[in-house]
């Protein structure tokens, strides 16, 4: 149906007359029919319309006269189209040229129907930089002009032409539209092939290497190339990975270098020539060729770029030839002595000034032959001659005992200042030489490690022997004993001595429950110390010296019956150490000397009595102290006694002593100090007899108590002379509860609490039925009246 009526909208309908015709021309009314009662508006319209005669003519036209226009990529390019009107209205034509290479055809370039141009979306830049430009030229013609080809603009061409009316209100109509075929278009890509003459190459260090690239392309006519050589480590790596070595530009201006030229040999080789080269110039090179091709407005375009396979180039290192010797210059007869190493270069060749020499010594454990041996590293110089110590010599190389050093340019030096036992191994060095690069860069060429060298030496076990001599037979108490003790070594290097005189006592002594006491000491750099000689009244009273190197004397002063014992000389070797300090090697114990003395004075016992053995808690008990003495009779003011006490808080006596209270001879109380509520009292109360008093009794004062006593006897010159100590036998204090006490106040509260709160009670009891339950008692006394008023009735 040519005739055809559509509703757009709710409020509108459009009337469509398809193929007009001239007779068509003439005034067309749109009615709307009311139904309302009132008129309210405009419910008819007139449109006229007119039927101008198709005067458009649209054509294409090519400079060349085949259907197809065949270029090559960066080619120029125009189209011609021709279109026109001879219609009387006064109508624009609106131009467009449109291009397809798949299905949809889409927007180049258009002159409007108000004269403005109109690029389409693919084609702004093109636009904007002028390859793409439509020109209105004489009798009708419009041109599409392409100053460069693209493998993009392969496709079909055409003109599409629409003429536009304006119409009384301003607005533009298009009355008509045509397309004409202008063409299709071939673009031939430029083909481009991009190599280097040489395959792998091998040169020697510090000879040249040359290298030429060569491209070839299709393409005639002007154009310029340009060529660009890479180098990288990697044949994986990218254009933006690899390092740029030289270019030339398509003007042939090279970029400058110092060691790499580039020449431009013909129109399509380029030579690369690196002078002098060195181990970082082994990898990969590749080159890359661009063609360029000129434009309309005196710029460049560039129409192919491609890059050659990698050709791989192996820089053989100029070795130096040279030998290794290791020599022990020093070597230990014994532990602690010093030990040196050097490692010598011998035999050098080849060693150019670009060739530096660094060291790395090795230690390696002697095992036995089916065991894998181990190599441990000690140092390591990097090629910058920096020391890194290993993990095994880290320690003792900060501390100064092993050296590390570079005396001469061909020889390294190792010093071990202390040798030990650890130390006993094989050593051997190892010697790499360093080739200097263009950047500073310093890279390995080549390792040659000495043969091992051992350091042993002839280890026997360390012999010790001491000798204690007495040098007077025989002497009195009060008179000074001497002995001297000799030591002998062996297998010691430069050994120094310790000594120790020790005693051992013949009754046992509560500070030194062994019986052995350390009486002075002399150590190796012969400094004299007091260990448990605290005798107040005998402070200088031994002395310890060294006589000879390997001889020490022992003096005691004002000898007393107490110090009657076993004396021994404790000696300890030391031989020199790492870092001036001293090393223990062997202890040695001498013979013992006997100090016995001749007893005809008085004979003391002592003796332990209590009052009560068995108290209750809280009472006193006291335990006495008596001393008794047989033999010859001494006037009391010849005698004074040191008396102390201690408990075991035991039965069968298997714990260790507690300490309550001691008096000396010149009336000093010293009390322990108590956790509990007891306390304790020491007293003399007789010239022989000493008390102890337990004052308010606990539990904590059970056990077995004893006293000893230390007599001390005046000798006719007037000398104070200490007896042996006396140990009295135990005595057992037991300490009960009294229950008849423990209950009487607890059991008096408590009846008493409980007759208070049963008066209370009571008491509670009367008020509430006094005052709370009065009135009902007075109601059921009355009831009881009238019954009983009403029987007599």
């Amino acid at each position: 149906m040519e005739i055809t009526l559509r509703r757009n909208s709710n409020d509108a309908v459009e009337l469509v007359i398809g193929n007009i015709y001239p007779s068509d021309q003439g005034m067309y009314r749109c009615t709307t029919p009311s139904t309302d009662a009132v008129v309210q508006g405009n419910y008819n319209a007139v449109v006229e319309v007119k039927v101008i005669a198709d005067g458009l003519t649209v054509s294409g036209s090519k400079a060349r006269a085949t259907s197809t226009l065949n270029l090559s990529e960066g080619d120029a390019f125009q189209l011609r189209c021709s279109a026109s009107t001879n219609s009387s209205e006064h109508t624009h034509l609106y131009v467009s040229w449109e291009f397809k290479n798949g299905l949809a055809w889409q927007e180049i370039l258009s002159l409007t129907h108000d004269g403005k141009f109109q690029s389409g979306l693919e084609y702004s830049e093109r636009y904007i930089s002028g390859d793409v430009r439509l020109d209105a030229m004489a009798n009708d013609i419009y041109r599409l002009s392409v100053s460069q080809a693209l493998p993009t603009d392969e496709g079909a061409y055409r003109c599409r032409v629409s003429e536009w009316v304006k119409g009384a209100d301003g607005s533009w109509q298009k009355i008509q539209e045509k397309t004409a075929d202008v063409a299709n278009v071939v673009v031939q890509p430029t083909a481009l092939g991009v190599f280097i003459t040489r395959s792998n190459v091998t040169v020697t260090e510090r000879e040249s290497l040359d290298l030429t690239c060569n491209f070839t392309t299709d393409r005639s006519g002007i154009f310029q190339a340009e060529v660009t050589w890479y180098f990288s480590n990697s044949p994986e790596d990218t254009l933006a990975e690899a390092q740029v070595l030289l270019s030339a530009d398509r003007d042939s201006v090279i970029s400058d270098s110092t060691l790499i030229s580039l020449s431009h040999v013909d129109r399509s080789s380029y030579h690369l020539l690196i002078r002098d080269v060195s181990l970082e110039d082994s990898g990969y090179y590749f080159c890359q060729a661009a063609l360029w091709v000129p434009q309309h407005n005196g710029s460049w375009h560039k129409v192919a770029e491609r890059t050659s396979l990698p050709v791989t180039v192996d820089v053989l290192a100029v070795e130096p030839n040279y030998n290794v010797f290791l020599s022990a210059s020093k070597t230990p007869k014994f532990a602690e002595d010093p030990t040196e190493l050097e490692c010598r270069i011998t035999e050098a060749q080849n060693t150019e000034a670009n060739i530096r020499f660094t060291v790395s010594w090795y230690y390696r454990l002697p095992l036995r032959s089916d065991e894998v041996v181990k190599d441990l590293l000690l140092a390591t110089m990097d090629a910058d001659w920096t020391l890194v110590v290993g993990d095994r010599s880290k320690q003792r190389a900060q501390n100064g005992e092993i050296i590390f050093s570079k005396p001469t340019v061909d020889t390294f030096r190792l010093r071990i200042q202390w040798t030990s036992e650890a130390d006993r191994g094989d050593y051997y060095c190892v010697i790499s030489s360093w080739s200097r690069q263009r950047n500073n860069s310093w890279i390995k060429i080549k390792d040659v490690a000495s043969m091992p060298v051992s350091i042993l030496w002839s280890t026997q076990d360390y012999a010790l022997t001491v000798e204690a001599v007495k040098l007077k037979p025989f002497f009195m108490a009060g008179h000074t004993f001497e002995m001297t003790c000799k030591v002998s070594s062996q297998n010691i290097r430069s050994p120094r001595y310790s000594v120790l005189i020790t005693a051992e006592k013949t009754l046992n002594d509560q500070t030194h429950p062994n019986g052995t006491t350390r009486i002075i000491s002399l150590n190796q750099d012969s400094v004299v110390r007091r260990e448990d000689w605290t005798d107040q009244d005998r402070v200088d009273g031994v002395v310890l010296e060294k006589v000879q190197e390997n001889e020490f004397r022992y003096r005691m002063y004002q000898t007393q019956i107490s110090d009657a014992g076993l004396y021994r000389c404790v000696v300890t070797a030391w031989s020199p150490g790492g870092g001036g300090m001293w090393r223990e090697a062997v202890n040695g114990l001498s013979n013992p000397i006997q100090i016995d003395f001749q007893v005809s004075g008085p004979v003391f016992n002592v003796s332990v009595h209590s009052d009560r053995t068995t108290i209750y808690r809280g009472e006193l008990v006291n335990l006495f102290c008596i001393i008794t003495v047989e033999g010859p009779v001494l006037d009391l003011d010849d005698m004074s006694f040191d008396v102390s006490w201690f408990a075991m808080r035991s039965i069968t006596m298997d714990r260790d002593p507690v300490f309550l209270a001691s008096l000396d001879r010149k009336g000093i109380v010293t009390q322990a100090r108590r956790n509990g509520s007891s306390d304790v009292s020491l007293e003399r109360i007789a010239p022989l007899e000493f008390r102890l008093r337990l004052h308010g009794c606990e539990d904590q004062d059970f056990g077995n108590h004893y006293c000893l006593v230390t007599p001390w006897v005046q000798s006719a010159a007037g000398v104070w002379q200490q007896e042996m100590e006396i140990k009295s036998k135990p005595i057992l204090v037991t300490v009960k509860m009294d229950v008849l006490n423990a209950f009487k106040f607890p059991l008096l509260i408590g009846v008493g609490l409980s007759t208070v709160i049963g008066l209370l009670s009571c008491l509670i009891g009367y008020c509430t039925s006094r005052w709370c339950c009065k009135k009902e008692v007075q109601e059921t006394r009355r009831e009881r009246r009238r019954l009983m008023s009403m029987e007599m009735d």
